[in-house]
């Protein structure tokens, strides 16, 4: 055996520190639970960093049926509507949850929780605090509940590189700490809550640490990977050469804030009948439309919020004034930036995956939720939604046996390329971004693919795994649905009305097409 050391991490190993990580924790019965976090709980999630809040049908004028009829329209025909169905039934009662845990939910005079609208959503039913710190507050809550718990464990400081198989079956995962060390961790049963993929691009809302590790780690074992090619752009990043862009929540263009060009023109009038309110790709499209007019594209809400900016918005208007920009009387910058990935690693409504003893949930899974665009807040719902579930499910599988011979550490090398990083992100932005089409996708194959043939490091090396699942997908989609926008195939066809599944190997044999295909035309 390889000289490494080994964590017995227990009857359950969370991967991840996030909501859906953090919220399972705290809803498994089998214990002592053990909580892998790259750096202390609550820190650096995307989690953290979510505004709008949590979708949840609550109203007297809603329901969890009209709910899934939002769902579905937003994430353009290939939404699996038993999971739709699934977790709005369920929303209710973990918003519950969350509120018996602590979570300071922003209530009227009468105490019941105010429910706000965001674009694409029927109904008010978005639950807020204070506007648009509701990722924030709800993951201190979550937080602080973990640490109260003497059965729970958090191990920070260890990065997840890969996962432990033996005879089949997820055992644990490999790890770096600090010094680079290898550390194998194990247990019974793994639950990935890895997170996104939105630091594969140069322009992106989320941390620049959520590169789809998740995905490679599970990939690389043979798991399936669902609709990896469903990436959001959300329109309204602010554009103040920031890295990670912050984000000017959804939320202010449902208070009723415009998009304007610098001529002042509100170009959303003219692209949909819901303007501002459009879905989140048809916005995001017509700001990146815009910009490559040589048009700078502004979020205007000095009417709409004006001086009450501080009170009912003080995270966009704190990252705004740390701009030099007053919200109240200036328009904001903005353009679409990388906010979430659709796709994941496919998973069943109990949140198991296609390896035996790994279970997914939150954005590192391909639930089938979102579709091909998801619909605003779903995200954190999906995240606590299957939180919940895969903690049930993994409280009810017998726990196995962790007495077995661990295999040699895979070699790697711990250190990362910095400017083979910058390569990748910069190529996923400028070729697989909101508007692909072929010869863009093939110059990002074979930028990824090169990156993956050099050896840049275990942390590029995964990247560029995901990487090439998303372009690989991209490239093979001939049509134009939800986050999923070809320029030379600008229609939805129904011959591609279905999810994606493929694997690893398959985007592999993908991209040799894609090049092949590339030097038989120049040739």
């Amino acid at each position: 055996m390889s000289d490494y050391k080994v964590i017995d991490a227990g009857p359950a190993l969370v991967v991840g520190a996030g909501l859906a990580g953090l919220f399972a924790a705290l809803k498994f019965k089998v214990r002592p639970v053990t909580i892998l976090a790259g750096s202390p709980i609550g820190s650096n999630a995307s989690s953290a960093w979510a505004q709008g809040g949590i979708a949840a049908a609550m109203g007297d004028d809603d329901s969890p049926a009209l709910h899934v009829a939002d769902t579905i329209v937003a994430g353009a025909g290939i939404v699996d509507e038993a999971i739709a169905r699934l977790v709005t039934e369920e929303a209710a009662a973990r918003i519950e949850d969350l509120v018996q845990m602590g979570a300071p939910f922003d209530r009227d005079a009468q105490g019941r929780l105010v429910l706000g609208r965001e674009a694409a959503h029927g109904r008010k039913r978005i639950v807020r605090v204070k506007g648009d710190q509701a990722g924030a507050a709800i993951m201190a809550t979550l937080a602080a509940a973990v640490r109260a718990k003497d059965d729970i464990r958090v191990i920070d400081g260890l990065r997840a590189t890969g996962l432990i198989m033996i005879d089949g079956r997820a055992r644990g995962v490999w790890t770096r700490d600090a010094a680079g060390k290898r550390v194998a961790v194990v247990a019974d049963a793994i639950l990935f809550a890895l997170g996104g993929s939105g630091g594969l691009f140069s322009v992106t809302t989320n941390p620049v640490t959520a590169r789809g590790v998740g995905i490679a780690m599970a990939a690389r074992a043979g798991a399936v990977i669902a609709d990896p090619e469903f990436v959001q752009f959300h329109p309204t990043a602010l554009d103040v050469g920031r890295d990670p862009a912050p984000l000017a929540t959804e939320a202010l263009r449902g208070e009723g804030a415009t998009l304007i060009n610098d001529a002042g023109i509100r170009f959303m009038l003219g692209a949909h009948p819901d303007a501002e309110l459009a879905p989140r790709d048809i916005v995001a499209r017509g700001i990146f439309r815009e910009i490559k007019a040589g048009r700078r594209t502004f979020l205007d809400a000095t009417k709409a919020v004006g001086d009450a900016f501080p009170e009912r918005f003080p995270t966009v208007y704190a990252s705004c004034i740390a701009a030099g920009i007053d919200p109240r009387i200036q328009p904001i910058p903005v353009a679409p930036a990388a906010h979430y990935h659709m796709g994941g690693i496919a998973s069943d409504e109990h949140g198991r995956s296609a390896i035996p003893g790994l279970w997914v949930a939150g954005e590192c899974a391909g639930t089938g939720l979102h579709g091909a665009n998801r619909l605003a807040s779903n995200s954190l719902l999906e995240a606590i939604v299957f939180g919940a579930r895969t903690a049930a499910d993994i409280d009810a599988t017998p726990q196995g046996v962790r007495r077995f011979d661990l295999p040699e550490a895979p070699v790697g090398d711990a250190a990362e390329d910095a400017r083979a990083m910058a390569l990748l992100r910069h190529t996923m932005t400028a070729n697989v971004g909101v508007e692909r089409d072929a010869a863009s996708l093939t110059a990002a194959l074979a930028d990824i693919m090169a990156l993956r043939l050099a050896d840049h490091g275990e942390t590029v090396s995964a990247a560029a795994d995901t990487a090439l699942l998303i372009a690989a997908a991209a490239w093979t989609r001939q049509e134009s649905r939800g986050g999923h926008f070809r320029s030379d195939f600008p229609e939805a066809s129904d011959d591609w009305k279905r999810r994606t599944m493929t694997t690893l190997n398959a985007a592999e044999v993908i991209a040799a097409e894609a090049l092949l295909g590339s030097v038989d035309r120049a040739a």
